[in-house]
């Protein structure tokens, strides 16, 4: 069988070396042989296997070397390293060297297929990547603009690679924020209508009367202010690909003339009787659920079929949050704090908060933010207060401390003996002189404030198991301020 995979097996011991050519060539690999390092190498220029198992003791150098040889001469040539004296040093170092795995004898012969099965799964989602953006990389703009190799997005590029060459219907769902418009470029960008226009129209930023002209266009003098005539989008876009988004705002009448040109793939300019053949691919997208508008008859049934021919569903980043340091490292290269200067880095920290946040507005709100944050930081090093995050803490906390400080006020007055209505400082004034220490409840305003952040302070604390820095971060201030609090009320060293 031509097709099977082939794993070279480096290892001195003969008796070893056949045991696992039987092994593997009874799990259907093409199987080669070598008992050195050198043999090693000269096998792999000879004819280069798709996998190499190797010793790291080897007769005549070390495996490492070896390793590290195999590595820089074949990059991609995947390596899983084999010893009997297991340890954390000569792992580390393997793995440093580009190891794929490292694994130890006596080893159980499921473990080491599952291994197998799953380095070349690798290879083959690799190579299934570099496919699909070479489909989709007719321009590298697009390429850089769809970012993301999680298991739902590689569903989405397998599905772009699959429809871009054909002129079938495709309709994108997915929340706002998620990418539906990238999706539908990349589809115009591979497709044999790339040279002509790609044309894109918003159903929800109009109403229907415009929206209509839009797409279909009028003849002069067809309604006042018809001054002349102007061809429609659907016109422009001849040849080529129209894409219609927040196709569920359309409304019934429109969805009626849609209709017709999808099955007729002819319409009338608005003041017209006269046909116009078009040759156009149609793209939708929406992010209501198009089932449930047809149910409660806010959207035809028979539209609905023609439109979801090709249905692409794109996921909420919150079910791909793998792809958030990429989409990161992405939005740090586009939006450089100023021209010709170095991508902003960011911390682990901030990264992690990123990671942890759900982002309900997708990945424009992620984009957003990253913007934000390289503003915020003038270039230097992202932190967790750059983040658009602590504002909301910050304004959550100042709620609380408000609410907090009315009920211990309304408390104090409760308790308080009536005095006329006028509250005294200790020194027997009135409201009217402008005095930093008032007497509430028994204690003056500074006091009272102290302790509700001393309360404040303590409840973070012990929210966050004693973390001062997580604690610091639900508080929205800065570590430094939250030790000199600490400090100031006794909270510990």
């Amino acid at each position: 069988m031509p097709d099977r995979r082939s794993v070279l097996v480096v290892d001195d011991d003969a008796d070893l070396r056949s045991l696992l050519e039987d092994l593997l060539k009874g799990a259907h690999y093409r199987v080669r042989l070598a008992s050195s390092g050198a043999a090693a190498l000269e096998a792999i220029e000879a004819d280069r296997p798709d996998l190499v198992m190797m010793d790291v003791k080897l007769p005549d150098q070390d495996g490492l070397a070896v390793l590290k040889r195999i590595k820089q001469a074949h990059a991609e040539l995947e390596v899983i390293v084999m010893t009997a004296f297991g340890g954390s040093s000569t792992a580390i170092k393997a793995m440093e060297q580009g190891a794929y795995d490292y694994v130890t004898k006596p080893f159980e012969i499921d473990d080491l297929l599952a291994t197998l099965k799953r380095v070349f799964e690798h290879q083959d989602m690799a190579n299934e990547v570099a496919t699909l953006r070479l489909e989709l990389g007719k321009s590298a703009a697009v390429r850089e603009r769809i970012v993301g190799n999680s298991k739902p997005m590689m569903e989405v590029y397998k599905l772009i690679g699959k429809v871009a060459s054909s002129d079938a219907t495709v309709l994108i769902t997915g929340e706002s924020g998620t990418g539906k418009e990238l999706v539908a470029e990349a589809l115009h960008k591979a497709s044999k209508r790339n040279p002509f226009s790609l044309v894109k129209v918003s159903c929800a930023a109009l109403p229907e009367s415009l929206l209509e002209t839009e797409l279909f266009g009028h003849e002069k003098g067809s309604f006042t202010g018809a001054m002349t005539m102007r061809k429609g989008r659907f016109e422009m876009a001849n040849k080529g690909t129209i894409f219609l988004d927040e196709i569920g705002e359309m409304t019934l009448g429109t969805q009626t003339k849609l209709l017709r040109i999808l099955q007729e793939r002819e319409f009338e300019r608005i003041g017209s009787n006269t046909p116009i053949k078009i040759d156009i691919r149609v793209i939708t997208a929406t992010n209501r659920n198009l089932a449930e508008e047809v149910n409660t008859g806010r959207f035809r049934e028979d539209l609905y079929y023609r439109l979801n021919v090709i249905h692409i569903a794109m996921p909420p980043l919150r079910e791909r949050k793998e792809d958030i340091p990429s989409l990161v490292e992405h939005f740090l290269v586009k939006y450089r704090f100023g021209p010709g200067e170095i991508p902003t880095s960011i911390t682990e920290e901030a990264l992690a908060r990123l990671m942890a946040y759900d982002w309900p507005g997708n990945v424009r709100e992620l984009e957003n933010a990253v913007e934000r944050a390289v503003v915020l930081s003038r270039g230097n090093p992202i932190r967790v207060d750059h983040l658009p995050f602590v504002d909301h803490r910050e304004a959550r906390n100042r709620d609380i401390l408000s609410a907090r400080s009315a009920r211990s006020d309304a408390e104090a007055s409760a308790e308080r003996p009536a005095n006329d209505g006028h509250v005294k400082d200790t020194n027997g004034t009135g409201p009217d002189d402008d005095r930093s220490e008032v007497a509430v409840g028994g204690g003056s305003f500074k006091d009272e404030v102290a302790t509700l952040e001393r309360r404040l302070i303590l409840e973070a604390l012990e929210r966050s198991g004693g973390n001062r820095s997580k604690a610091a971060e639900e508080l929205g201030i800065y570590r430094r301020l939250l030790y000199a609090k600490m400090k100031e009320y006794g909270l510990g060293e």
